[in-house]
């Protein structure tokens, strides 16, 4: 089974791939010289304006419901917490492509929850694309074993926070909140926001710094597109588009997290990429390439 993306959520994929995937980089150079859990805070703080504007421009009702507000806090917990804290601090032990690439297991796992915890049946075609893509994650990751067996906490908090992330988008596409999407974003990044602080005060006090300039250009970046339009989009598609479809979907963001990481950061590259980039690639026509209609 194939899904058809309406132009809208094709324009919005587009968007959201190229943001996430260059952000892989912006954040690696943004916590070269700033403490991981405070430079993500700042940027939720910054981006909590451009959220409510988008809100109000929208007329977008941010009322939730008593009897939801305990959902909502697993949905929080499970699709922004654990993925923002865990992946910021992994993040310095592990070269940013490299570090997209673990986060990007997340179909793999969505699949894998899928059918464990929610009973979902794949087809031939779309568990060929679960397969593709975990083939390319394995490619990506083959310069990269030695390095990080030293760091085996880093690589391991990116899977957990990729695995988590999955069970979020189940989670998400399975919601009985009737409030809009937005709504939810809203609160849940609020939310995260207050968290991410704590933990910043607990962890980062004392290496708190001024913010240098590449620091500043990530605090931005992230506040502005990722926090303010990233993160509702994807959330948006989670709910909107079937868990396989949406997660595999996405399987370019690594891809060009990778490239980006080369080109910015001087990141080699080697011929594994490049096969990963068409692995990746077939996962996503799994999903999307129209089916053959029947007689």
């Amino acid at each position: 089974m194939s899904f058809a993306l309406t132009r809208r959520q094709a324009f919005l994929l587009a968007a959201l791939t190229l943001v996430w995937g260059l952000n892989w980089p912006v954040m690696k150079a943004g916590i070269g010289g700033f403490p991981p859990l405070s430079f993500r805070t700042v940027s939720m703080w910054l981006g909590l304006p451009f959220l409510y504007a988008a809100t109000r421009a929208l007329k977008v009702p941010l009322r939730i419901e008593r009897h939801d507000w305990r959902e909502l806090g697993w949905l929080t917990l499970t699709n922004m917490i654990i993925w923002y804290a865990v992946a910021i601090v992994a993040l310095q032990a592990l070269s940013s492509g490299r570090a997209a690439i673990l986060g990007y297991t997340m179909p793999i796992f969505s699949a894998v929850i899928g059918m464990v915890l929610f009973g979902q049946r794949l087809s031939a075609r779309q568990w060929a694309g679960v397969a593709a893509a975990a083939v390319g994650v394995a490619l990506l990751l083959w310069h990269e074993l030695g390095t990080m067996a030293g760091k085996p906490w880093a690589a391991g908090g990116m899977l957990l926070a990729a695995a988590t992330w999955a069970l979020g988008t189940q989670q998400m596409r399975r919601t009985r909140i009737t409030a809009p999407t937005m709504a939810m974003v809203f609160w849940m990044t609020l939310a995260t926001t207050l968290v991410m602080t704590v933990l910043a005060v607990a962890f980062d006090h004392d290496r708190w710094v001024a913010p240098p300039p590449a620091a500043w250009f990530g605090i931005v970046y992230n506040a502005v597109l990722v926090f303010g339009m990233a993160q509702p989009i994807w959330l948006v598609l989670a709910r909107s588009l079937p868990p396989i479809a949406s997660t595999l979907s996405v399987m370019l963001i690594p891809v060009l997290g990778v490239a980006s990481g080369a080109w910015w950061l001087s990141e080699q590259l080697h011929w594994q990429d490049y096969a990963a980039m068409l692995l990746m690639l077939a996962a996503i026509a799994s999903v999307l390439w129209p089916a053959r209609a029947r007689a």
